[in-house]
């Protein structure tokens, strides 16, 4: 099995200088791509003086995590992409674990390894952590990370198991599936787009999975920190677009509007928190949804079948009302 280890790059020769060190040591048995958002840094210059075997994929415009890799995965014909954030720290004989999962699996489509903080390395890391799920409502949560709560790794949740959806730090994902799902959907540009390309491999039939035994340390946030309100703006808006898109039956306008009565509360928090520019981005996230409701409408494919795509029926039910801040609390 051909492994293409493909990490999107725009303007972070910083992030580059830091972690590419620990992705050529560690990655022989793969072909390692950098594909540039067109940077106008020193991106380029920096990976072909000091990284000569790393292939450069060079895109024409910044389109973002879901246009960009879209662009750059035309060219790539390994059998296995995997999908690395600039700020990840890659582990000895990491690929080994994933190559093996796919090789032993053939319908496992898509993977994640586990997740860990690499400011806080024996902790979970916020995007990922030991593998994603959804509630009905459409709200991501994860084994390890519920809401901003993100337990420390004692070994709780070392079991390769079935996920809903598989974090875009580290996304595993056969080429055949991801070409078949016909990729990333752009319309969502950054944030998400994996939760939605997960659920369609899922309604093509494969499955989605986490393994234990490879582990990465992520920095999160070098991109957008959580600070930053421009990540608040995709999440919010994302995760609505994502509901709307896959959501299999005409229930969905129900739980839409609940979620928008949940976000505007989540709004008025920013607001008693201190952070404006937070409150503005969740109703600029509501503006944008709507001018984009009959867009993503439109794309619902109703010739797929349905899947069950929740874990539990509200996640900010168990862990603001019932106190259940753990996954292995109740979820």
């Amino acid at each position: 099995m051909q492994i293409a280890v493909v990490i999107l790059n725009w303007n972070g020769k910083e992030l580059l200088e830091k972690f590419l060190p620990s992705v050529v040591q560690y990655s022989e048995e793969a072909t390692v791509y950098l594909a540039d958002n067109a940077s106008t840094d020193t991106s380029i210059a920096f990976v072909e003086t000091h990284f000569p075997k790393i292939v450069i994929l060079r895109n024409k415009s910044n389109k973002g995590y879901a246009g960009g890799y879209n662009e750059a995965l035309k060219k790539c014909k390994e059998d296995l992409f995997i999908l690395l954030n600039s700020d990840v720290e890659v582990t000895n004989n990491w690929l080994l674990p994933i190559r093996k999962a796919f090789s032993e699996n053939e319908n496992l489509v898509a993977a994640q390894p586990k997740i860990l903080d690499a400011n806080r390395r024996d902790h979970f890391e916020y995007a990922g952590a030991a593998g994603g799920f959804l509630d009905q409502l459409g709200y991501p949560f994860c084994r390890g990370r519920v809401f901003n709560t993100i337990e420390k790794d004692t070994g709780q949740y070392d079991d390769p198991i079935s996920i809903f959806w598989a974090s875009g730090a580290c996304l595993a994902v056969r080429r055949n599936a991801f070409e078949e799902a016909q990729g990333f959907d752009e319309d969502l540009f950054a944030h998400q787009e994996e939760i939605d390309l997960c659920w369609r491999l899922q309604q093509l039939g494969g499955t989605v999975g986490y393994v234990p035994e490879s582990r990465i340390y992520h920095v999160g946030g070098a991109t957008l920190s959580t600070q930053n309100a421009t990540k608040t703006f995709y999440n919010f808006r994302n995760s609505l677009l994502v509901l709307l898109k896959n959501h299999p039956g005409k229930s969905v306008l129900l739980l839409l509007l609940i979620r928008l009565c949940l976000d505007a509360i989540a709004g008025v928090q920013f607001l008693l928190q201190g952070k404006p520019s937070h409150f503005k981005a969740v109703i600029k996230a509501h503006l944008s949804f709507y001018s984009l409701f009959s867009t993503f409408w439109k794309k619902r494919n109703k010739r797929l079948p349905s899947i069950s795509y929740y874990r539990c029926k509200s996640v900010v039910w168990r862990y603001f009302i019932r106190k259940k801040q753990t996954f292995n609390s109740g979820y």
